[in-house]
């Protein structure tokens, strides 16, 4: 079946509803495909989830490997290519890099079987190792004097990212509405919309289909721009290019508001023990959002049921930007040329 293409063959217009990562993502992969798109954001870009600080693009754990671990690890190695490609046409830096991970190791001898699924799954080169001479200027305190480094996990600037996604698809042709919600919706719809997303989708299939979750970080002023972030504790710690440094994130089910609070003081202060070289780091911004986690704790892609011609892309959660280059191209793929090869777990059933 081909969805979105006229009686002639020509692409048919896609509108997008939502400005987050998900629909930029899809938005510059349309357009990159040639087709017309018109986003609708109703706010502005980067007013959401995903205009926060962390960036943070970790490989899943590569043991009992399962199809969303795939489809994120083929994502992980579609970014370099897909980042550039959106610098490209932007003029606008992404902040991307790869440049590593290191995690402190309390015990070397549990870490064989991950090691080695790592140098079965990911690619040459990215596989974790265990050193005792780990590099950069970020060194978290090892109780073992180890740490396990990985070549594969990247990272990006959120905030810029969104802005030279926006920038790119507004120069290859495609159209962006912020402040404003669509009118009538004729042709294929592509709604992307996070976590009120997630609450319409739940009260249109009579079932919770997902909901928001409270995140907040900080942002440090610490010039440490090539060295790897740290993972540690459950806290992402993620040198930016410019700069910076983000410190996150809070998980936190149960909020009264979504404001920035005392809880980013425990961050920071929790960041600066792992790594002294934060110890006097000047905090210069506090975030806090609703990021959408979907039931299944998968994305959630493909048609929206019972609405012919809408499709769905939510669910994105602490893994949106990781997984967006994937997202992008299978979205396309069935918006546009109706090629569905999009994992079972994602769908919304």
């Amino acid at each position: 079946m081909t969805v979105a293409r006229g009686k002639a063959g020509a692409l048919t217009s896609v509108t997008i509803i939502g400005g987050g990562i998900f629909g930029l993502a899809c938005a510059w992969e349309m357009t990159r495909r040639g087709a017309p798109v018109r986003l609708f954001e109703a706010a502005r870009i980067g007013a959401g989830s995903s205009g926060g600080h962390v960036g943070a693009l970790a490989p899943h754990a590569p043991e009992n490997w399962n199809a969303k671990k795939q489809f994120q690890l083929d994502s992980l190695l579609m970014a370099p290519a897909f980042w550039a490609a959106v610098e490209a046409a932007s003029g606008l830096p992404s902040g991307y890099a790869r440049t590593g991970r290191l995690q402190p190791v309390a015990a070397a001898d549990r870490l064989q079987d991950r090691i080695a699924a790592a140098a079965a799954r990911w690619l040459d080169g990215c596989a974790l190792r265990l050193t005792d001479t780990p590099a950069g200027d970020l060194i978290p305190v090892s109780p073992s004097g180890l740490w396990l480094f990985d070549g594969l996990t990247a990272r990006l600037s959120p905030r810029a990212a969104g802005a030279a996604l926006a920038v790119a698809i507004r120069n290859r042709g495609g159209e962006i509405v912020e402040g404003q919600q669509p009118g009538l919706l004729t042709g294929p719809v592509l709604w992307a919309t996070g976590t009120p997303g997630l609450a319409d989708l739940s009260r249109a299939l009579g079932r919770p289909v997902g909901k928001g979750v409270k995140g907040q970080s900080a942002l440090l002023r610490h010039a440490a721009p090539d060295a790897p972030q740290v993972f540690a504790d459950g806290l992402h710690i993620v040198p930016h290019a410019d700069g910076t440094v983000a410190v996150g994130s809070t998980s936190e089910n149960d909020y009264g508001h979504l404001d920035p609070d005392d809880r980013i003081d425990a961050l920071i202060a929790r960041a600066r023990a792992l790594c002294p070289q934060l110890r006097d780091a000047p905090v210069i911004d506090r975030w806090a959002g609703a990021r959408p986690r979907a039931q299944s704790r998968a994305p959630i892609l493909g048609p929206w049921p019972g609405r012919a011609g809408h499709f769905v892309a939510n669910g994105g959660f602490k893994i949106g930007f990781g997984m967006a280059p994937n997202i992008a191209q299978v979205m396309a793929d069935l918006i546009l040329d109706g090629q569905d090869t999009i994992p079972e777990g994602f769908r919304l059933a």
